[in-house]
């Protein structure tokens, strides 16, 4: 009986400490939960301000328009977002994200914790990515556009400019992908890939029968450059002395002289002819008038 009454006590006891225990870690939680939410509320409005303060900011500077000469606003004609709002959209979420790592924080260590301090950590290195990619989009633009004018009067003028323009942009992609830590990962399976392709190709031409046809194209290729280099030379010229034309006309004094009519020294020389009926001639003395 007695130890029967010993082990209901001592149930009892663990009951006891189990409830004591389990309202101890509600108690302690709460307050964690309720600064984790005033946590998310506060970084929830504060995202929401700053979204529309930059966004207002954006337009009053006329951000979307110097997208637009950028030649990112065709890259961005389908997106729902114009490039102020998109810029707006990723400051929101990322203070969003600075705001989540915070309200996690307050529950100690924890996985989700960790995941979100390194995404933070990471965001400044994805918005420099970014902006190296909006600068050379917009380099690789301009570039285009001079090039194209440059050699707007050839036949592969127009191919020459797009050439160097994805050039110029394939840089800037690889300058971010580094910038952002992924460029070992990416860009060299993508130039093995290359390789490779280049490597097959050669070989099938080589051993397949491409010779004789690369060889003819590539001799048209030539030919056709050859034609079209002196007109090129004769547009530069033309483009020069237009140049020069237009310099000495502004270098040049502008005269305006009045003309003067001038009697000439002969004309006042000669005598002014009679007025009125002409003389006849007199006869001789002695000579009959005629009948």
């Amino acid at each position: 009986m007695n130890a029967l009454l010993a082990v209901q006590s001592a149930q009892a006891q663990g009951i006891g400490e189990a409830t004591g225990d389990a309202l101890r870690s509600v108690v302690t939680f709460l307050p964690k939960l309720v600064g984790f939410l005033v946590v998310l509320l506060i970084g929830w409005i504060v995202a929401r301000l700053l979204r529309t303060a930059v966004h207002k900011v954006l337009d009053r500077v006329h951000f979307d328009r110097a997208v637009q000469r950028g030649g990112i606003g065709a890259a961005m004609a389908r997106s729902k977002f114009d490039a102020s709002g998109l810029v707006a959209q990723i400051v929101y979420y990322g203070i969003l994200l600075i705001a989540l790592q915070i309200a996690f924080g307050l529950f100690g260590s924890n996985p989700v914790s960790n995941l979100l301090t390194e995404i933070v950590a990471w965001l400044p290195r994805a918005i420099v990515a970014i902006v190296i990619v909006v600068v050379a989009t917009a380099i690789a633009s301009a570039v285009r556009d001079l090039v194209g004018r440059a050699l707007g009067g050839l036949s592969y003028g127009r191919t020459v400019a797009n050439v160097v323009s994805w050039f110029i942009i394939g840089l800037g992609v690889i300058a971010a992908l580094n910038q952002i830590g992924v460029a070992t990962a990416v860009t060299l399976p993508i130039l093995i890939t290359i390789l490779a392709t280049a490597g097959g190709i050669a070989v099938v031409g080589v051993g397949g029968g491409l010779v004789r046809p690369m060889q003819q194209r590539w001799e048209g290729w030539l030919s056709r450059a050859e034609d079209e280099v002196p007109q090129a030379k004769a547009q530069a010229e033309a483009y020069q002395r237009g140049r020069e034309d237009v310099r000495r006309t502004q270098e040049a004094p502008t005269q305006h002289v009045r003309p003067v009519s001038e009697t000439p020294a002969h004309a006042a020389t000669m005598p002014t002819p009679p007025v009125g009926n002409p003389v006849q001639p007199q006869p001789n003395p002695g000579q009959r008038p005629p009948q």
